[in-house]
């Protein structure tokens, strides 16, 4: 895939009517901090710090449309309790409409206990008995109505209860023909069951491994990539769909497509606890592909990019327009206006802030353990790297060794960094009161107190802390080395 079909992908993602329509729930996370063991049980006592709340399930894939550019309607049933009108309010606050609400139901919520990088519980509120026949003729009314201006549908039907077969059999009348701009509508199915939707004749299905085996009645072996290309034709057959997109966790996916062999992404590994909605923001950003006229193995490199994107954030997270165009383009520095602005979002939720700079002419074992270590401070790393000009008068001729583009594609390689910039004056001053930082550092064998910055950062509300510093690492030791 080429820069410039993705960024001709990503244009169009704003001209997008996506109805998504499926199972809600309201995730939960409970996050405090864990110094005993509780007396009556071997569980750990855990104190309450924060609560954060946000949409789950199909919800999250709205949210993650939304993110992302789409105009979105949300066609789901929650309860009439606090858990749904949390959900209402939230989704709402997104421009996003479309809930029914059934008094006799209860919206589902899923809450997790986090404690120091930890799931340590969680506990669920389902309802998973389908929906009352009221809210079923409630939601097919609005799937008659609003369909019919959509370019793409996403059905996720988790066994919730929303998906009966009269609202599939809804959809898959709504669904079928095109769109209000002329274009086939895109009908993309994520079930845990997706034989069911078979008759409904899907643009793409997106199982799970686990979901594969099933349908196909086999339980596979440790080759998954092997296991699943090997039975391409059966998993198309089995499920009626032009494209089955099968999820690999942290393995990435494979498209299938008929006459071709089946193309492979490739996923960012992150701990399990990180993953949780990764799947919906795929789904959502290959959906948008899809329907912004994208060849599907764009769409899955798109797809996968957005996903990459959630697994380095807590919690049930979504991806930007602007989250995506940088993960499709890591080796590109933000100029400071976008840079700022993809901060503002971040503080909007809640994520602390880390700032460091340097010239990072020749990246070495040093520079990766301190970045590493600040990276681990808080939520979003900030690098922002001197020009060419800045180095030369920093470090004398000759320098530096590796032009600047070089440098930030370097440095854009390693998973601990999440925002690039580039300063050209001697001192990243101007740039330290745009960003604000939560915490600013430095790795080497500095004091805190004399580093010229210290004193803006503090007097801006942030914190100054000087890193472990690797012996006999350094740029200009390198360089005497190959020079001598």
């Amino acid at each position: 895939m080429t820069d410039f079909m993705a960024e001709e992908t990503l244009d169009r993602f704003g001209d997008v009517t996506a109805v998504v329509v499926g199972d809600v729930m309201l995730d939960s996370w409970l996050r405090g901090h864990s110094s005993r063991m509780a007396q009556e049980a071997p569980v750990p006592v855990v104190t309450l710090e924060q609560i954060e709340e946000q949409p789950g399930g199909a919800a999250n894939t709205a949210a993650n449309l939304a993110a992302l550019g789409a105009r979105v309607h949300m066609l789901g049933v929650t309860g009439a309790d606090p858990a749904g009108a949390t959900l209402n309010a939230i989704l709402g606050g997104l421009d996003i409409d479309g809930l029914v609400i059934a008094r006799s139901r209860r919206t589902s919520v899923k809450r997790r206990v986090f404690t120091d990088g930890q799931i340590v519980a969680r506990y669920d509120e389902e309802d998973g008995a389908p929906i009352p026949e009221s809210a079923e003729r409630e939601l097919i009314e609005r799937i008659r109505r609003l369909v019919a201006d959509a370019d793409v549908v996403i059905a996720c039907d988790y066994g919730g209860g929303v998906c009966t077969p009269a609202v599939r059999q809804a959809l898959r009348e709504s669904a079928s023909g095109e769109s209000a701009s002329g274009e086939s509508r895109v009908l993309v199915v994520d079930a845990h069951d997706v034989a069911r939707w078979r008759g409904s004749r899907p643009r793409a299905v997106l199982p799970n491994y686990r979901e594969v085996q099933r349908l196909l009645g086999e339980t596979g072996n440790g080759d998954r990539p092997g296991f699943l290309s090997s039975r391409s034709d059966r998993l198309l057959a089995a499920t009626g769909a032009e494209l089955v997109v099968t999820t690999l966790d942290g393995e990435g996916t494979l498209l299938h497509r008929r006459g071709r062999e089946p193309y492979r992404t490739y996923a960012t590994p992150a701990p399990d606890t990180m993953s949780i909605g990764a799947g919906d923001t795929f789904t959502a950003a290959f959906a948008l592909g899809l329907a912004s006229g994208a060849a599907p193995e764009t769409a899955a490199d798109i797809a996968q990019a957005a996903a990459s994107v959630v697994v380095r954030r807590a919690g049930t997270a979504v991806c930007t327009r602007d989250d995506l165009q940088r993960a499709l383009r890591p080796d590109t520095a933000l100029p400071p206006d976008r840079l700022a602005a993809c901060l503002a979002r971040e503080r909007e939720q809640g994520r602390r802030i880390v700032f460091t700079n340097g010239c990072f002419d020749v990246l070495h074992r040093g520079h990766v353990a301190y970045l590493e270590e600040a990276a681990r401070l808080g939520d979003v790393l900030v690098v922002a790297v001197n020009g060419d000009d800045g180095v030369a008068r920093l470090k004398g001729r000759g320098r530096p060794i590796n032009h600047c583009e070089d440098r930030v594609a370097v440095l854009a390689a390693l998973g601990c960094v999440d925002y690039i910039t580039v300063f050209e004056e001697d001192s990243p001053v101007e740039l330290l009161t745009l960003v604000r930082p939560d915490l600013y550092v430095k790795g080497g064998d500095y004091h805190p107190d004399l580093l010229p910055e210290a004193e803006l950062v503090r007097r801006l509300g942030g914190e100054v802390r000087v890193l472990s510093y690797v012996p006999e690492r350094s740029t200009t030791a390198i360089v005497n080395r190959i020079r001598g």
